[in-house]
């Protein structure tokens, strides 16, 4: 078992998750670091995972969460607010240490003030500098003291730069081994399911803008799926989230779809419509086949495309042939190709073509196996207790 080093007591950590995501990814080592240093205060920027811990929010998810290079440009002067606050935090509390989370816009910004300051910076969930504004590795290099990574192959990427990065494991394979969900059989009784029915899922994205854009073409699919044969629906709804927001969307469509947790649609579905993101990696750990979108404002698209590397933007595709390979597990549509007619013309390919559903699975399990390791919660935690 890892050991840990005991800090002197009163230590105080600074947290920056700017995303839903990256405040599930942090609660991890910041639970295990309290259960190990109970007297280590934790402030910063973060969501409910966080705060359930006691952490002390400046900020949160749901305010930080802005995507886009023109939703960013509009909220210029309130992100200049949280930075300018959260500086003004630091010189007044000088944290022991600073783990940040993803989120590079902010945190390599962050990043160098922090380093100024002499604070040491922990970095856990790089930047995707493989796929795009790789010049943020030099900011890397400057400000970062640890950096740890979630994917195997960064650690490679990293050392052809001349930076030295720990592979830690993901945290999404380490959060969904602490899920406990029904046998099929019994799910399908309690939602009142046809055994012979086909299962679809529907994962819209866990902020308001892809909702917006993506979630009434996924509606638009459903409803020419459901003309092809007896199937049924499911939604994962995101808890940050406005429910009026999609019960908007499922009014004009006219699509009822049943719901459930966005885990339950991974584990359950035979099919999934997912949107882009961290919902593609836990459907990879699921071996859920899935059709994966992708689409934002047409400015968004225009800039994004001459700045990403990429031939695949899905994690799921990246995980399981590398990063540069055109070669995909699962489909991609993009922007203009997501769209309700398209999108049920890929998904009826697969759900009609059990050879095609199979082969899917077959290598999104393989996948999986790239994404073990130890736990990296624990890893993380030992990292900083190092520092405190």
């Amino acid at each position: 078992m890892m050991q840990f080093q005991q800090p002197t007591r009163g230590k105080t950590l600074f947290v920056l998750a700017g995303e839903v995501s990256g405040d599930l990814h942090a609660a991890g080592p910041v639970r295990t670091l309290l259960e190990e240093a109970p007297g280590t205060r934790v402030f910063g920027v973060g969501g409910r995972k966080l705060a359930e811990l006691g952490a002390e929010l400046f900020y949160t998810t749901d305010q930080m969460s802005i995507m886009g290079f023109v939703e960013v440009l509009k909220h210029a002067s309130f992100l200049r607010k949280v930075i300018g606050e959260l500086k003004a935090a630091i010189v007044r509390e000088r944290p022991d240490a600073a783990l940040l989370i993803d989120y590079p816009g902010m945190n390599l910004h962050l990043a160098a003030f922090l380093k100024k300051q002499g604070i040491p910076v922990i970095y856990y969930i790089s930047p995707q500098v493989w796929a795009w504004k790789e010049r943020r590795v030099e900011k890397i290099r400057a400000f970062v003291d640890r950096l740890l990574v979630i994917f195997d192959f960064e650690v490679d990427f990293y050392r052809r730069h001349g930076i030295e990065a720990e592979f830690v494991g993901n945290p999404v394979v380490e959060e969904l081994a602490e899920l406990e969900l029904a046998p099929k059989p019994e799910f399908l009784a309690r939602m009142g399911i046809d055994p012979a029915a086909r299962i679809v899922g529907l994962l819209p994205g866990s902020r308001k803008q892809e909702i917006e854009k993506i979630f009434p073409e996924m509606l638009g699919a459903a409803k020419i799926i459901r003309n092809d044969a007896r199937t049924v629906f499911l939604l994962g709804r995101s808890p940050h989230i406005d429910p009026a927001l999609y019960e908007r969307h499922i009014r004009e469509a006219g699509v009822e779809p049943l719901d459930c947790s966005s885990y339950e649609v991974m584990q359950y579905s035979d099919l999934e419509l997912v949107t882009s993101g961290t919902a593609t990696l836990e459907s990879l750990c699921f071996a859920a086949p899935m059709v994966v979108l992708y689409k934002t404002s047409p400015l968004n698209y225009f800039i994004g495309k001459r700045l990403v590397k990429l031939h695949n933007i899905a994690l799921a595709n990246i995980v399981a042939f590398g990063l540069l390979s055109r070669k995909q597990a699962v489909p991609e549509l993009i922007q203009h190709e997501a769209n309700a007619a398209k999108i049920a013309e890929t998904a009826l390919g697969i759900l009609n073509d059990p050879a095609v559903a199979s082969t899917m699975k077959s290598e999104l399990q393989q996948a999986r196996a790239r994404l073990s390791s130890d736990s990296p919660s624990r890893h993380v935690a030992s990292v900083l207790l190092e520092y405190l």
